[in-house]
């Protein structure tokens, strides 16, 4: 049985020309039926920005297979980490990244609601979202993809699944 994305808002921060300044941004609020309904969307999620895994491969995966996504009907590419806003926005301008939008879930929220938050308090994370990718079609999880291991505290954070190449043929196949 599909099951549908939990619905929250997410408080993002948008570019607006008509505020001065070295941070030229305002609050936007993002309801998840606005991102998910009526599109085809990607959607991967990781632990933390900046973090090793995450900088060195999850995300800079996607960035670099963006347009293929696109081309086998993908509307969007997300990727979501239990930050802030602003800790968002700086990864995203140090890694270069220009396609996936970066989403944040400050309050776990959308990780919560999922059933992917696990504690991390063993690396000093606290609270952050499970490694996972899915598929969302007009806000029904089509596809979910869920590395191996969830559990608190876990030792390992295993890269398996919710990497670009295991959703590209995905897609390539359905």
């Amino acid at each position: 049985m599909k099951r549908n994305v939990p619905k929250v808002v997410f408080k993002t921060r948008v570019r607006d020309e008509s505020i001065g300044g070295d941070n030229p941004f305002r609050w936007q609020d993002l309801a998840s039926d606005e991102l998910f309904g009526g599109k085809r969307v990607v959607l991967f999620a990781l632990p933390g920005a900046f973090t090793p895994t995450c900088s060195s491969t999850h995300l800079p995966g996607y960035e670099a297979h963006y347009d293929e996504l696109r081309a086998l009907g993908v509307d969007e590419v997300v990727c979501l980490s239990v930050n802030d806003a602003f800790t968002m926005f700086q990864w995203g301008k140090n890694l270069g990244v220009e396609k996936v939008r970066l989403l944040p879930d400050g309050n776990a929220e959308f990780t919560r609601k999922m059933g992917m938050l696990v504690d991390k308090s063993n690396l000093g994370f606290g609270y952050r979202s499970w490694r996972y990718s899915m598929v969302v079609k007009d806000g029904v999880i089509e596809k979910l993809f869920v590395e191996p291991g969830f559990a608190d505290n876990a030792a390992e954070d295993p890269f398996e699944v919710s990497d670009v190449s295991t959703m590209l043929a995905y897609l390539r196949a359905s």
